[in-house]
């Protein structure tokens, strides 16, 4: 299910999809607790029905963790069955902090990370602990997150425009003060594909949804509400030879971080390079 073996890779290499994918659900969904002293504790509790993914977590960690299982009454079910990993190593837990897991609470702290890092591993491991993907009461595919970070919620805006054009305005719900960033249809479509591709560790019953996508279609006479707009060879090339994203956002009207994500997708081939290249 991982795409890297722990003895082969630093501990939290986040240019290694799997790490960064692990990194992505931790800041969305684990809990970082600090202690006297030393001690401290790294967690995660999910549906015990998802508990092949954090052996997964603990596959990838090159220091001892534990995975338990525990049944307790909650405020949603009188008898909730779940999964929890567990870490305390401080040293790792020092690493996870300083990529940008606080101790504490987090929920609007968060953020990408400061570091190179797979960008469609990371978001797909934050909607997979804290986003929704399948199908509308009307049968559309759709791929959401929910998220009360600011930057959290800009980083989804910018990568699923760069994928698939489409436009989003980012903003709070006034309700209760969070994002909920929301793509349906065609768009869903494309970025599931882009975010849950074959061999990916993610959750299995969402990259199942994601993999049903595949077979809707668009009801005969609806209109599409969007253009994409596609990078070209000639901007990619402006782009490697300028090596600035803030200087081709100038040169293209494209945005900073769009810029950053499509030159850091030409590095890693992602995308082909131009033909002269």
């Amino acid at each position: 299910m991982a795409d890297c073996e722990p003895s082969a890779h630093q501990f939290m290499d986040l240019t290694v999809p799997a790490y960064a994918y692990m990194f992505g659900f931790l800041q969305a969904d684990g809990h970082l607790k600090q202690g006297p002293g030393r001690k401290g504790r790294l967690s995660v509790e999910i549906s015990a029905r998802d508990i092949d993914l954090l052996r997964e977590f603990q596959k990838l960690t090159p220091y001892y963790s534990s995975v338990t299982e525990r049944t307790r009454s909650t405020n949603f079910a009188e008898s909730a069955h779940s999964a929890v990993w567990s870490l305390c190593s401080l040293e790792a837990r020092t690493k996870v902090n300083e990529l940008g897991l606080p101790y504490g609470h987090k929920s609007k702290t968060i953020a990408p990370p400061g570091i190179e890092f797979s960008a469609r591993d990371y978001l797909r491991g934050l909607i997979d602990a804290d986003g929704s993907i399948g199908f509308t009461g009307k049968g559309f595919p759709f791929v959401s997150l929910t998220t009360a970070s600011t930057a959290i919620a800009s980083h989804l805006g910018e990568y699923a425009r760069e994928v698939t054009g489409a436009e989003r305005v980012i903003s709070r719900n006034t309700r209760d003060d969070i994002y909920n960033v929301f793509y349906s249809m065609e768009v869903a479509q494309r970025l599931a594909a882009d975010l849950y591709y074959s061999g990916c560790l993610s959750l299995e019953r969402k990259r199942t949804a994601a993999d049903s996508f595949a077979a809707w279609a668009r009801p005969i006479g609806m209109r599409a509400a969007y253009t994409r707009r596609r990078w070209s060879e000639q901007e990619d090339r402006i782009l490697l030879e300028l090596n600035s994203p803030t200087a081709a956002a100038e040169e293209l009207g494209r945005t900073v971080q769009s810029c950053n994500l499509r030159l850091w997708r030409l590095r890693n081939g992602q995308v082909p390079m131009p033909n002269d290249r």
